[in-house]
């Protein structure tokens, strides 16, 4: 034991934790001109350097770890893991801290080698425990005991449940999926929590760790790494465990060992608490008190290996390592992880052909004692190793391309929080081999990189751990409301609301929705801040909305109130139909102040939007010259929403006279055959607006929608509420709906016609509903006519040539005429699929024909020679189909019948005369002149000069000319 020889005062400075002792050390050594001081923990050796720096700078303070090792050329201050303390440097001052893990099972051969041989020339301290106290004074003659008081009190608080664990606390676990179900238990239900595990890289645990400190957790989730050292704001520690593996079996922890954690509970002149939590049984009395009045038993056994090594051969060294202590405090540390893959080495017949000297033995002894950061298995590691000998012993140094490829195979940044931990422990071992003196080719170069790669993937954990195990959102918030301040809403074009920049919901008019996301504690931090912050924003908001234009606001057809996109408010039904109430879209949060202003100006929108869209019928309401009869069928009228079917009204309006028609028409009312209407309410705005009213006076839990504008039929539908087609403007007729103001107009063309005897469709029929002729027949059925389906041959004509034509009208005229195109006033527009096409509003749109019109029988044409037309006649004669219509209901029902069939009395069309034609009778069945053989040939009355000329405009002039000639 030459190495206890003293060269310098020794002092062993004692006690629990929080006694300043690791300060203590830092200001001594900095009283000395050189100074190394040894940590047990990676960590907390960067922790300490940081320290320091901030005091001397970092030009005269060194770090060296295992995977790091920051070396100025004016060093004087050395920062170092117990391991990695540089030796025979000969420091004025010499620090070793946590000298109680010389009793580690797995490291305490390292401290107390530290303890029986390092010194500085000045002053060493040992800084520890009390149990540490006979050991040290067995070991070290001469040393002096300093005693250190804790400087608050630590009290034992039992068992809580993680739920009511208070804030500022620290829960410990001893395994990574401990660890990892903890922290995500706290994040649901407290917000997060911060990891701190000693597998970190110290990038990771700072990035952690400042996440804590600073307020954004409240919670700390660790490994029993914060019980070395690390200085943290903890208020309460509580075991989810008392059972630890020691990396060779599972072992309860003693109560030192749950003393070195449960003391890093109130740090400074601040007391604390230590308890226990999840499954940890509840700690016994004993134990309790032990801890409390720091009161353990002493360590009488340290942990030791032999330092003094014989490099002449592998087994020399081999059995230099396992040598025994003669002095009985020290026994023998198990087998370490270096010894093992010495010994697996040793047994290779290549190693042991390389390792015939000295320096070749030590170069495999340095190679060995690379750490298994990786913890695959023994066999994968000593073929790691292997690889590094061989390379070092035949080359001088690790070749540069092998290197290079390891380290971008882990030079990733995807994956989850296992992938990342598992490339940082690959990537700490190609540090290590960097820091190595000699052993690559440009260690400035290779430290770099591997220190670049560290880092990236220190961020990337770090980023991975706060977004699975911190609910960020809820941790800011939390903060801000805990400071008192006034917290800030912003609000952007989609109307999402970030409070202090997260995303706590959406504001939807003047409504909060907040993000269904948040659960539990996280959404009561939502739910306050986000009210804290926007009511200045909703009183703001309500004096834009009140302000803004009625171009901005606008109903929907189920009775919504928007405002631009957001929904702001409800029609509600109120006593008169074209007096609706509104109900607004508020929370009860924002105040009355804000509700009563966005109720005030929805009504003043829906109150002039009824104004403007329906002035007639209010004009209408409000004539004051009305009276009699008259002013009774306005009141009807203003009822219906300016729409009446006739058939319902038929008395009302026989008994209406002429002057009171008249002052009716004034207001624009018209009196069809079919409907009395106001053709200005038919457009679209008028008509979706009418329909919302017409719903809401209803009660109808759901509004039909107006049928899209410009279609002259639409499907007349199957369930929808009674008296929808009239509000919507159409009459429903077989299986599709006719707009009214079209019907009128047809019932016009319908009354010259002979419905008695018998009609087909005309082109102008066809051209006025958009429809094929099959579609056509069925909408006459569904007013009332029979429809009798027929075919005949179809005969193509032809206009001859006349003089007066010139020859390119000519060859134009022998086209067929569904090829002819059509003046711009009566432009085809072929149906869609539905049978629906555009078609003239209530304001006098084009009208839309029919994509082709046949030819009536009554017209017989001769067919062109083939040298004179331009179309060759079909080998075969093609077959077309047509309808022949009459009258299909009986006679005592005049509603809806054409008029010129009504009985003598009944109502006229409009301007009070009859059809043309006569009384329009049919003579009687059967005694009528005998028909000539031919086409038959109908009239409804006396032909009238010009009544046979042939409009030119017409798309079938040239056809119907050519069959004139012909007749």
């Amino acid at each position: 034991m030459s190495g206890l020889t003293e060269r310098g005062g020794i002092t062993a400075v004692l006690g629990p934790t929080n006694t300043g002792k690791t300060t203590y050390a830092i200001e001594r050594m900095l009283g000395y001109r050189s100074g190394i001081i040894g940590l047990p923990l990676r960590l907390l050796a960067r922790e300490v350097y940081d320290r320091i720096v901030d005091l001397r700078g970092p030009s005269v303070v060194a770090l060296v770890t295992g995977e790091e090792r920051i070396v100025p050329p004016r060093t004087q201050y050395w920062v170092c893991t117990v391991e990695a303390m540089p030796e025979g440097m000969g420091a004025d001052f010499v620090a070793i801290d946590e000298i109680q893990l010389c009793a580690d099972p797995e490291r305490g051969h390292v401290f107390t080698d530290r303890l029986l041989r390092s010194r500085g020339l000045h002053e060493t301290l040992f800084l520890g425990s009390d149990t540490m106290r006979p050991t040290i004074a067995a070991l070290v003659p001469r040393v002096q005991f300093m005693r250190r008081e804790r400087m608050s009190q630590l009290t034992y608080a039992g068992s809580k449940k993680i739920s009511r664990m208070p804030a500022r606390s620290a829960i410990v676990g001893f395994s990574v999926d401990n660890v990892y179900a903890i922290a995500e238990l706290i994040r649901r239900q407290k917000g997060g929590a911060a990891v701190v595990m000693g597998a970190l890289s110290p990038r990771t645990r700072n990035a952690q760790v400042e996440m804590y400190q600073n307020g954004d957790v409240d919670y700390l989730v660790a490994t029993d790494a914060i019980g070395m050292g690390l200085n943290l704001d903890i208020n309460h520690v509580a075991f989810s465990a008392l059972i630890k593996f020691d990396g060779r079996r599972m072992r309860h922890l003693a109560p030192n060992e749950l003393a070195q954690i449960a003391g890093r509970a109130g740090r400074g002149m601040r007391d604390g608490t230590f308890g226990v939590t999840g499954e940890a049984a509840p700690l016994e009395d004993e134990v309790a008190a032990a801890i409390m009045d720091h009161s353990f038993t002493p360590l009488r056994k340290l942990l030791w290996r032999n330092t003094d090594l014989n490099f002449g051969s592998v087994d020399g060294l081999i059995a230099a390592l396992e040598a025994s202590p003669d002095n009985p405090i020290l026994i023998k540390a198990r087998e370490a992880d270096d010894l093992m893959a010495l010994k697996t080495l040793g047994q290779n017949d290549d190693i042991r052909a390389r390792t015939g000297d000295v320096a070749a033995v030590r170069l495999l002894w340095d190679v060995c004692r690379v750490p298994d950061f990786r913890g695959i298995s023994h066999i994968e590691h000593a073929s790691l190793l292997q690889r590094l000998f061989g390379d070092l012993h035949a080359n001088g140094r690790i070749s540069d391309d092998w290197l290079a490829r390891q380290i971008q195979r882990i030079d990733r940044t995807d994956g989850d929080i296992d992938a990342l931990s598992k490339r940082l422990a690959y990537i700490r071992t190609w540090t290590y081999v960097a820091q190595r003196s000699g052993w690559v080719a440009d260690e400035s170069h290779w430290r770099g990189e591997t220190r670049a790669v560290e880092d990236r993937l220190s961020d990337a954990l770090h980023m991975r751990l706060t977004q699975r195990f911190v609910d960020r959102r809820t941790s800011v918030l939390m903060r801000r409301l805990k400071q008192k301040e006034a917290l800030v809403a912003e609000v952007n074009d989609k109307g999402e609301v970030m409070v202090e920049g997260e995303f706590v919901g959406r504001l939807e008019g003047f409504r909060f929705r907040q993000d269904k996301s948040a659960e539990g504690q996280e959404a009561k931090a939502v739910a306050q801040a986000s009210a804290q912050a926007l009511a200045p924003h909703f009183h703001l908001r309500a004096d834009r909305f009140y302000n803004a234009p009625d171009t901005e606001i606008d109903f929907t057809e189920q009775g919504g109130l928007m405002w631009g996109t957001d929904a702001v408010g409800k029609l509600t039904p109120g006593d008169d139909p074209l007096k609706p109430q509104v109900a607004a879209f508020v929370d009860e949060a924002v105040g009355p102040d804000v509700a009563q202003k966005v109720q005030r100006r929805l009504q003043h929108f829906i109150d002039r939007k009824i104004a403007a869209l329906f002035e007639p019928l209010l004009a209408v309401q409000d004539d004051a010259t009305l009276n009699g009869l008259a002013r009774g069928f306005a009141f009807q009228l203003v009822e219906g929403f300016g729409i009446l079917p006739r058939q319902q009204v038929a008395d009302d309006v026989k008994a209406l006279d002429q002057d009171a028609r008249g002052a009716l028409r004034k207001h624009g009312v018209r009196f069809g055959q079919f409907t009395v209407f106001m053709p200005l309410l038919l457009k679209p705005a008028p008509t979706r607006l009418r329909l919302v009213l017409w719903s809401l006076s209803k009660g109808l839990d759901e509004f039909p929608e107006a049928p899209p504008p410009g279609l002259v039929t639409v499907p007349s539908g199957e369930g929808v509420p009674e008296g929808y087609h009239t509000m919507a403007g159409y009459r429903a007729a077989g299986t599709r709906a006719i707009r009214i103001d079209m019907l009128e107009r047809l019932a016009d063309m319908l009354r010259v016609e002979n419905s008695r005897a018998g009609f087909e469709a005309k082109a102008d029929m066809l051209s006025i509903t958009g429809m094929t002729l099959d579609q056509f027949a069925d909408l006459m059925q569904g007013l009332g006519y029979k429809a009798e389906k027929a075919e005949r041959a179809k005969v193509k004509a032809a206009a001859p040539v006349t003089p007066e034509a010139p020859a390119a009208d000519a060859a134009a005229a022998s086209e067929p005429a569904a090829t002819t195109a059509p003046p711009a006033e009566a432009a085809p527009v072929a149906a869609d699929s539905a049978g629906e096409s555009a078609a003239p509003d209530a304001a006098g749109a084009p009208e839309t024909p029919a994509a082709e019109t046949q030819v009536p029988e009554a017209q017989p044409v001769e067919a062109q020679p083939a040298e004179e037309s331009s179309a060759e006649v079909p080998a075969a004669a093609e077959v077309e189909v047509y309808y022949t219509f009459t009258w299909g209901r009986q006679r005592s029902a005049n509603a809806g019948r054409p008029q010129h069939q009504a009985r003598k009395g009944g109502d006229r069309p409009e301007g009070g005369k009859r059809p043309r034609g006569g009384k329009g009778k049919p003579p009687p069945r059967g005694k009528g002149p005998k028909r000539e053989a031919g086409p038959k040939k109908f009239a409804a009355g006396p032909s009238k000069p010009g009544r046979d000329r042939i409009d030119p405009d017409n798309p079938f002039a040239a056809a119907l000319m050519g069959l004139k000639n012909k007749s």
